[in-house]
């Protein structure tokens, strides 16, 4: 079932989860333990990030460096494989600009079609420190928004060789949001900007990176809807659960934390799951007024605090 034919038919707010691979070398038992916790609540849907390759330089005894690319969190199509077929929860996977061709993109969306999977989400991906070399005859999306046309192109059976008796992938396609503004975009008009040209690609939903101030989402939506963007978009939570979170998110996240709550894990470190949850549960209540049709909670490795959260508010 795709993502939007959900929040259509809702009685109530949904939640969703977003979960990562476990580490290249590790077995699928991991997302097995999350699942367990995840079940009961019945997410109408299941978000499974996607890594491009990276280089890793390692000194050899004779003195030379030998480098090594490969990918640390292989596994996104076999993770959502288990969870749609095992579980009968709809998945979506997240699509790469960063570190695959269309060429690659295509296969995997097909794979995906024969997994029974009809949701992907379309992302550009971090930069990376391995730069891939395109062979010739291949190509690559260079944005987002050029990303969701290749996938628009396949609900219309446009493969990108010529090929008989195809038939179309409707895929739903969303992509992400930025309510603290993407780092790269120099204001916020221009960052929306970008956003409505992806929704005019295709897109059919947003969902937003973290954020812990809900004023910063709901007026971030406000200038969508100013803008013209009329498809739902889904707010996304983060539980803190460390010290170092208050410096790692905003690190590789570029988001902000509150003065609040970033005093009261100072002044109660050892409390900090604690305050984490009790403000996440703040900020759902919150969202839940607001009337969203969706909220997405970023638990990675860890869903017992989302799923405490929901079970809560019943």
């Amino acid at each position: 079932m795709r993502v939007i034919d959900h929040l259509s038919q809702a009685k109530r707010t949904l939640f969703s989860f977003e979960i990562i691979p476990p580490p290249r070398g590790q077995n699928v038992g991991d997302i097995i333990q999350i699942m367990d916790q995840i079940v009961p609540v019945d997410p109408p849907f299941i978000d499974v990030t996607s890594h491009s390759a990276e280089a890793s330089y390692e000194e050899q005894p004779d003195g030379t460096i030998r480098r090594r690319v490969r990918k640390k969190r292989p596994g996104t199509i076999s993770i959502c494989g288990i969870i749609q077929n095992r579980y009968r929860i709809d998945t979506v996977p997240h699509l790469l600009c960063t570190g695959f061709t269309r060429e690659e993109t295509e296969d995997a969306v097909i794979e995906l079609n024969y997994l029974g999977i009809e949701n992907v989400l379309a992302v550009r991906g971090d930069e990376s420190n391995y730069n891939k070399v395109i062979s010739q005859g291949r190509t690559r999306n260079l944005y987002t928004s050029d990303l969701v046309k290749q996938l628009v192109d396949l609900r219309e059976a446009k493969f990108l060789d010529d090929l008989a008796n195809t038939q179309p992938i409707n895929f739903c396609i969303g992509v992400g949001g930025y309510p603290e503004k993407h780092v790269e975009a120099p204001n916020f008009k221009t960052d929306i900007a970008r956003l409505k040209t992806k929704v005019e690609a295709g897109a059919d939903y947003v969902v937003t990176q973290m954020f812990f101030d809900n004023a910063a989402f709901l007026e971030y939506r406000r200038r969508c809807r100013e803008a013209g963007i009329t498809v739902p978009i889904i707010p996304g939570i983060k539980l803190l659960d460390s010290v170092r979170q208050l410096t790692s998110l905003p690190k590789h996240f570029h988001i902000t934390i509150p003065d609040a709550l970033v005093d009261e894990i100072h002044e109660t470190p050892k409390q900090v799951k604690e305050i984490g949850r009790r403000w996440a549960r703040q900020q759902v209540q919150g969202l839940l007024n607001e009337g969203v049709e969706c909220i997405h909670f970023y638990v990675m490795n860890d869903a017992d605090g989302a799923v405490g959260i929901i079970k809560d508010l019943g």
